[in-house]
């Protein structure tokens, strides 16, 4: 196998070293020089002089090699490396398939190789697999603990669900924090709160995805007198805010042929997703959850209330136009075909394979704009969460916790690599989209998780947000569910 990373230490050897050396292999020493030399060397000294003199030059410039691993090795209290007996371990999801493909950059190579020499240096077996799908991932994860597992050493991945809550509140997953060998404290897991989110049932490692903030088109900005760039240059000095992204708005938000119908709308999007998004920006949220960590309904806060007026005016303003009968994801048509100056979307729509791939105009990406009520940038992480079966003893969820810790390590050389940059700058990102944008929404100081997603039967969506429209009146929405959420909260707590 390849060796991760070896070092290569180089000792050059002078002529003395090599000296010593041929003495002592049985080489001679030299002898004294005599009281008077010898008006002519023997012809056979004369023909070795040279050969001498070259094997010195080749000694100076003579390297030894030694390959030393960039790893230190995590040994036993008898100084042996961990033995994890041949075990396998299939961290289980919806994606991965049964043969991985092929390295496709120089940090999957070194990961890879590392992986590699993790396996053989702590005897055990480690790959992702697709099981369950996205839909069934939660079921299956209860349904399998419940009935007692199998012989498999599996690491569940999950998704943001109420079946979470339910499943740790009911003992079906394993307390992480017990387990020595996670450091919750360390870099990689405080880069994306998972461990907090999930009161450490469930972990992930890496820094998060970035997710929704503001595409922009270039072209239509120009048109309407603005430049671009003025928009990441407002992101990068703090003044990007709601008053300056609705003034924006409205400048784009035009009649070009003066016909008295808007031919160029200063927004389009799917109308939950910026909803959730201005409500987090301002300070506000669904669901909170206290100290404690019990949850508490936070829908009447007035940084929610505030967010959730501000989206309705928003939308009356300058979304108030889909075409009778239209899809639910119209929206994006319009956006690529040049009809809106502005959508609020997650950073994923401008990846290969996603429907901003192949838009013709340029395309800038911003995060979100800053609410009244608060004084960062913010974005709502949804990472996925790994989880270990309660049903495993302690033997065998530490070896499957100490193997996963292992396989989530960066190798040597790419400890601050965020792969989710590198898929950026693959899609249909410029370049301060990527090293700005993208970058900073995966910063801890620019993230932050949300608690609705595991309020069993509590569906922001049918219940609220699909609601918040063009000329929605928030306080009869808010009244009409409060009690509600407030109930389905109480019954979480339980």
């Amino acid at each position: 196998m390849k060796k991760p990373y070896g070092k290569k230490v180089v000792a050059a050897i002078s002529a003395a070293a090599m000296t010593m050396s041929l003495v002592a292999c049985g080489g001679a020493a030299p002898a004294e020089a005599p009281a008077e030399a010898p008006a002519e060397a023997p012809a056979e000294e004369v023909a070795e002089a040279p050969a001498e003199e070259e094997a010195a030059e080749e000694a100076e410039e003579e390297v030894v090699e030694e390959e030393v691993s960039p790893y230190t090795v995590i040994t036993d209290d008898a100084g042996n490396p961990i033995d994890l007996g041949g075990m396998e371990v299939i961290i289980r999801n919806w994606w991965s398939p049964e043969e991985p493909a092929e390295p496709a950059n120089d940090y999957e190579e070194a990961r890879d190789e590392y992986r590699e020499w993790i396996q053989e240096t702590y005897n055990f077996t480690i790959r992702e697999l697709a099981i369950s799908d996205w839909a069934s991932a939660p079921q299956d994860f209860v349904d399998y603990v419940t009935t007692g597992g199998d012989d498999a050493n599996y690491v569940f991945t999950l998704r943001n669900d109420p079946a979470i809550v339910s499943a740790m509140a009911n003992g079906l997953m394993y307390d992480l924090s017990t387990l020595d060998c996670l450091d919750f404290s360390s870099p990689k897991f405080m880069k994306n709160l998972t461990h907090e989110m999930y009161s450490y049932y469930c972990m992930s490692a890496g820094p998060s995805e970035a997710r929704t903030g503001v595409f922009f088109n270039k072209r239509l900005l120009t048109e309407a007198g603005i430049d671009p760039e003025s928009l990441y240059d407002m992101q990068a000095d703090g003044s990007w805010t709601w008053a300056k992204f609705e003034e924006l708005m409205a400048q784009c938000h035009r009649d070009t042929d003066n016909d008295g119908v808007v031919d160029i709308y200063g927004l389009t999007l799917n109308e939950s997703i910026m909803t959730d998004q201005a409500v987090v920006s301002n300070g506000g949220s669904y669901v909170g959850k206290n100290a404690d960590g019990t949850y508490f309904n936070n829908l009447e806060a007035p940084e929610t209330i505030e967010a959730l007026e501000w989206c309705v005016d928003m939308y009356t303003k300058f979304d108030n136009h889909d075409p009778e009968g239209a899809e639910w994801d119209y929206y994006k048509e319009e956006f690529v075909n040049g009809k809106a100056a502005f959508m609020v979307e997650q950073e994923y729509a401008g990846t290969p394979g996603q429907f901003l791939i192949d838009m013709e105009d340029e395309v800038g990406f911003v995060m979100f704009p800053k609410g009244p009520k608060y004084d960062n940038y913010i974005n709502v992480w949804d990472n996925n969460g790994y989880a270990i079966p309660s049903c495993y003893d302690a033997d065998r969820a530490w070896k499957i916790a100490f193997a996963y810790n292992l396989f989530t390590e960066d190798p040597a050389g790419y400890e601050d690599y965020n792969g989710y940059l590198s898929t950026a700058r693959t899609g249909i990102f410029d370049s301060r989209a990527v090293d700005e944008t993208i970058a900073m929404m995966s910063e801890p100081e620019h993230g932050t998780v949300a608690y609705h997603g595991l309020i069993p039967n509590l569906a922001t969506g049918p219940e609220l947000t699909w609601s918040i429209a063009p000329n929605a009146v928030v306080s009869e929405l808010v009244e009409a569910i409060s009690a509600t959420w407030t109930a389905y909260i109480e019954e979480a707590n339980k």
